[in-house]
């Protein structure tokens, strides 16, 4: 399916962000995982989490399903081997975190996705899996997968370059396992404060781990995930798309439901945009954007925060100078080669843009509407949407469906405050 949209004026309004993600599916994580029944509030219902519910339940989670809330009961940290091949549908959060889950069962398990996650590599989590004295298999290093347990305790080493999705995963298995363990992280950790989000959930399930700068984990054994009653905090991944729209149009909107002391990497949206000329702050849990639709252009580091590549690289390409997004080499594992997709779309629209292996230099000037691809990419779909907002002309993207993903009612958020979208 496609959206259209036409260039759009002054947009307005007070709207919620939805939930986190990132938060939702480590938060239902530790629920499976975990002793007794946990209350998880305000959690984000959407393609990927529902997928990590799905297999919370074949892992022996029971889960009650609300309009606000998933109610819990665990398996106090010993999983049941699933009957059927676990389905991640298109959550490489769910697939990674999921596969060390795995090898806490004991006996062979199996593990895929869409064809997008079965391009993306799996091997790094595998190879520490197999240090750890579990059988591992994956096809050319990405999924489908097979574990079979028992995990061990005692010491692993795992790339640090290429997804924190893989710590993160040994970080939530190994507090259930009888001995002590100890993960090295070799090279440089990408992304760093997507696993201090894994660290925080695991703290308010009761469970410690000690981190030495990143480079070495020291997790004790035979621990047990207490249940709670945890609420989810707003996603700024999805609030950068409306945060954005806003600085691109002469508009004035405020979006709820966004902690200020809140470990999500992507809050650094809100400091790009500062930098840029944005006039916009913060109040309690609400971030208000007054646009002037004049941005200035910016050099970034975005290794801590790739999601936040293609939003950056959009409004990049619309202000003023020259702009620079660089290391981020790792944009390019995602569920599409996020550089290239960017690089390739926003040219249709007239910008001038150079692709480079680590990121994208932007000369900003006016863009004109276009028919573009999705890559069938959640991120990249609402980032072209938010890019034809401004273009002169009609802008026509395809892979509407996507969009599910992470914020299934994006498009109808931004109609709420006045987008011409369809």
């Amino acid at each position: 399916m496609n959206i259209t949209l036409a260039p759009s004026g002054r947009l307005s309004g007070r709207v919620k962000c939805p939930p986190s993600k990132s938060y939702t599916i480590r938060a239902v994580t530790a629920g499976l995982l975990a002793k007794g029944v946990s209350t998880i509030k305000d959690p984000l219902f959407s393609a990927d989490t529902k997928a990590c519910i799905n297999v919370s339940k074949k892992f022996g989670a029971r889960i009650e399903k609300s309009a606000s809330s998933l109610k819990i009961s665990g398996v106090a940290g010993k999983p049941k081997t699933p009957k059927t091949v676990l389905d991640t549908l298109n959550s490489g959060t769910t697939i990674r975190i999921m596969t060390a889950v795995s090898a806490l069962c004991g006996n062979r398990v199996s593990l895929t996705g869409d064809e997008s996650i079965q391009k993306r590599p799996i091997e790094p989590l595998l190879d520490s899996l197999r240090q750890l004295g579990v059988k591992a298999s994956s096809r050319n290093g990405c999924p489908p997968v097979t574990v079979e347990g028992p995990l061990r305790g005692g010491v692993c080493s795992i790339r640090g370059d290429v997804s924190s999705q893989f710590i993160s995963g040994l970080l939530m298995a190994l507090p259930c396992v009888r001995e002590d363990s100890v993960v090295n992280v070799k090279g440089e950790l990408k992304s760093k404060p997507y696993v201090d989000l894994t660290l925080d959930i695991l703290s308010k399930f009761g469970v410690e781990v000690e981190n030495k700068n990143y480079s070495q984990f020291n997790i004790p054994g035979n621990q047990t995930y207490k249940s709670t009653l945890y609420t989810v905090e707003g996603d700024y991944s999805s609030a950068a798309f409306i945060l954005a729209a806003a600085a691109l149009t002469e508009s004035k909107v405020t979006v709820s439901n966004l902690f200020k002391d809140s470990k999500q990497a992507d809050k650094k949206f809100v400091s790009i945009l500062k930098e840029m000329g944005v006039d916009i702050h913060a109040d309690g849990d609400s971030v208000t954007v007054k646009g002037s639709g004049i941005l200035s252009g910016i050099d970034v580091d975005l290794s801590d925060s790739p999601d936040l590549l293609p939003i950056t690289s959009v409004v990049c390409s619309l202000a003023g100078g020259e702009s620079k997004i660089y290391n981020v080499a790792h944009a390019r594992l995602k569920e599409c080669d996020r550089i290239k997709a960017m690089y390739t779309e926003l040219r249709k629209m007239g910008a001038s843009i150079v692709e480079k292996p680590d990121g994208l230099e932007i000369t900003g000037r006016k863009l004109k509407g276009a028919f573009v691809n999705g890559w069938h990419d959640h991120r990249i779909v609402m980032s072209l949407a938010v890019a034809g907002l401004r273009a002169i002309g009609k802008t026509t993207i395809t892979d509407k469906e996507f969009i599910d993903v992470t914020f299934p009612n994006f498009i109808e958020m931004m109609k709420k405050i006045g987008a011409k979208i369809n």
